[in-house]
């Protein structure tokens, strides 16, 4: 384990602010007449899946889906430190356009993502990334590239791990003892030593039945009983899950599914 020591650091409190956990479509779905999709509880209106960490004094970002301006509107964020990014999907990239106010008060933000990442959105947003006749209006991202190995944002230690997506790979973060996956299928043995000894683990969890792509609930609770955090916190979830009040009653004990703007720290 000297290769893992890094991981029991200590660090100061991380501060998570939960801002979406909702599937690619959000709950409730457009058109929907699912009960859930019904449901006049707040935890059962789900935007699309991301967080906010803060530590260090600074204030990261993982992920900026469709519903980012929305959520730094709802948290009243005037600024942010850096964006990370877990893989390329619409409902976790989307978003990049709206950086542009950061931007403008801020100058250059600092992105990290793999570079499978980076050409994914250099295609899908090209007038971001052009160098020629660019538009003045247009936010310029300092992109790092990161491979599967810990780096650094301003002295704070991240550490990536690496997981499947059941088609792609995908990577979800560790930093002191939060971690942060979703959209996970699978996690190979080696990449699971990253994540012991953790004090909160927010995890995908899809729905009830199996998925070709993510977590369900068993396979989401059997990960949790092989990792042992001492909190986790599902995210990434469906309207097919049920009611979030009624989901809860049958989780077992420090295991909670999440919801929009719910407030974690972590010591």
């Amino acid at each position: 384990m000297k290769k893992y020591q890094y991981f029991y650091e200590t660090i100061m409190e991380v501060k998570i602010t939960v801002l979406g956990t909702g599937t690619s479509q959000g709950v409730p779905v457009i058109g929907s007449s699912h009960p859930v999709c019904l449901s006049s509880n707040i935890k059962d209106k789900r935007l699309r899946v991301s967080v906010m960490l803060e530590v260090n004094g600074m204030r990261l970002i993982i992920d900026c889906g469709p519903d980012f301006r929305q959520q730094m509107l709802m948290q009243e964020v005037s600024s942010i430190d850096a964006v990370l990014f877990t893989h390329e999907h619409a409902d976790h990239t989307a978003g990049l356009d709206d950086l542009r106010p950061f931007y403008f008060r801020q100058g250059n933000l600092h992105c990290y993502m793999t570079s499978r990442v980076h050409k994914a959105l250099k295609e899908r947003f090209s007038y971001i990334f052009t160098t020629v006749n660019k538009y003045p209006g247009v936010a310029t991202l300092d992109v790092h590239e990161f491979k599967n190995e810990p780096f650094e944002i301003n002295g704070t230690r991240v550490i990536p791990v690496l997981a499947d997506h059941g088609f792609i790979p995908v990577h979800g973060y560790r930093i002191g003892d939060v971690a942060y996956m979703t959209d996970v299928k699978t996690i190979a043995q080696s990449e699971k030593e990253k994540l012991k000894n953790l004090d909160v683990l927010i995890l995908n969890m899809l729905r009830k039945e199996t998925h070709a792509t993510h977590l369900n609930l068993e396979e989401a609770l059997d990960l949790v009983r092989e990792l042992r955090p001492k909190r986790t916190y599902f995210t990434h979830i469906s309207h097919h899950l049920g009611f979030h009040d009624e989901v809860e009653k049958i989780l077992p004990e420090n295991v909670f599914l999440a919801y929009d703007n719910l407030q974690i720290t972590s010591h």
